[in-house]
């Protein structure tokens, strides 16, 4: 499998240079193996899944770090939880030395209690995702996420108009849209490799992934539960009413939630706490992560199909939340959060980023053009929240402004 540039390898190898260890979070089959050894190809490799090599280290885990004691590569770490309590002592007795391991995991209730336990301040944690489209393209992160490096304002805003817009790269957005960016998926183009792939992808994550981390729970319930949010993603989650389609209850349905975002397939989006307003709803909104598993498993298997879906809107809404979040993570940015806002009389914004560069609300719309008649909810959150602008991306050919404090922005340039 070709090799393609991700967009947070800079920032890894910036990590590095501060920390002995970098940890690289990420659902499987996301590319962290090829990653590692991409950015140090001549650093001693560790695979924990191989009996074998889980074995050698460890028989005799000081041993082993006697004579691997940096530059090193342990891929799938969450297998060792004794593996962290030795590194621990291994990084304090040489404490300043940067550029030493990067460990690879993927998400689980174990990786994330072993790290805050034994290695708090020693390392540094970074998630990768699927491919992003520009990673598909092979072309660099879109000049758009330099606008949370620094304050936001309007001046770096209106250098998006400068960009250029090839009408092809809409072809490779509704592809990336149709088939979501697990690599696999995205470098193949025949359908029965792509379909099978997705189908072993799915039971794998069901039959090893959660009845390894979960035991107890019952995969059957759950296998449904998953299927069933995907005719949600994008929405706003109602406790009650999906326990009761699972004949389950509101505390089994959170449970489930947070197993599915913990293990990466599906990310909860929390409400706005910060609102001026009052009577905002503080029920949780969520959306499946890779735009293509959540297609499959809906039976959309064509671009054609999906664009004559019912969900093709709030499916297209969930793919841009993803990928601008996939870009945010790529930057320089720190201490930021995502939400979305919606009051009880109706008003709604999709995603609302908020970070030390300022908060920016973003409106997500599927068609071609958008009427400022449709916009009323930004506009009047931009008027109450006293910020310089907001932005609706949808699938113009242009960037334009709609009126002073509302950016129109191609969604093929997120």
């Amino acid at each position: 499998m070709a090799y393609k540039n991700r967009n947070i390898t800079h920032k890894i190898n910036h990590l590095l240079q501060i920390f002995p260890c970098v940890i690289i979070t990420g659902v499987r089959q996301c590319g962290k193996t090829y990653l590692t050894k991409q950015i140090r190809p001549d650093w001693a490799y560790f695979d924990l899944e191989n009996p074998q090599v889980f074995d050698k280290i460890h028989d005799d885990m000081n041993f082993f770090f006697k004579h691997n004691s940096q530059h090193l590569i342990i891929d799938e770490a969450q297998s060792s939880p004794l593996l962290f309590k030795t590194l621990r002592g291994v990084i304090d007795e040489d404490r300043n030395k940067t550029n030493r391991f990067i460990l690879t995991g993927s998400s689980s209730p174990e990786l994330v209690k072993n790290v805050s336990e034994s290695l708090a301040g020693r390392v540094a944690t970074i998630e990768l995702s699927p491919f992003k489209v520009n990673e598909t393209n092979e072309n660099k992160l879109p000049y758009f996420y330099k606008l949370f490096e620094n304050e936001l304002s309007i001046s770096d805003a209106n250098t998006l108009r400068e960009e250029f817009i090839d009408t092809n790269d809409y072809s490779t957005l509704f592809n990336h849209f149709t088939k979501g960016g697990y690599p696999f998926p995205t470098m193949t183009e025949d359908d029965f490799s792509y379909k099978n792939w997705m189908e072993e992808y799915f039971k794998s994550y069901i039959n090893r992934d959660i009845k390894n981390l979960f035991p107890k729970l019952d995969s059957i319930k759950f296998r449904r539960f998953i299927s069933m949010l995907t005719s949600l993603s994008g929405t706003i989650i109602n406790h009650s009413q999906l326990g009761r389609s699972l004949n389950v209850n509101e505390g089994t349905v959170k449970n489930y939630l947070d197993i599915a975002h913990n293990t990466m397939v599906w990310r909860n989006i929390p409400s706005f706490e910060k609102s001026k307003i009052k009577s905002t709803i503080k029920m949780p909104k969520g959306i499946f992560r890779d735009s293509g598993l959540c297609h499959y498993l809906q039976s959309l298997h064509t671009f054609e199909q999906l664009h004559n879906s019912p969900l093709v809107g709030q499916n297209f809404e969930a793919f841009i939340i993803e990928e601008i979040l996939r870009g945010i993570q790529a930057t320089s940015a720190t201490r930021w959060e995502y939400s979305y806002y919606r009051t009880k009389s109706g008003a709604e914004i999709d995603l609302i980023i908020d970070g030390e560069f300022g908060l920016l609300p973003i409106e997500i719309k599927y068609g071609t053009s958008t009427r400022l008649k449709q916009l009323q909810s930004l506009q009047r959150f931009i008027k109450d929240h006293h910020i310089e602008f907001g932005i609706v991306i949808n699938n113009a050919d242009r960037v334009e402004w709609l009126n002073d404090r509302i950016l129109q922005i191609p969604a093929v340039l997120i």
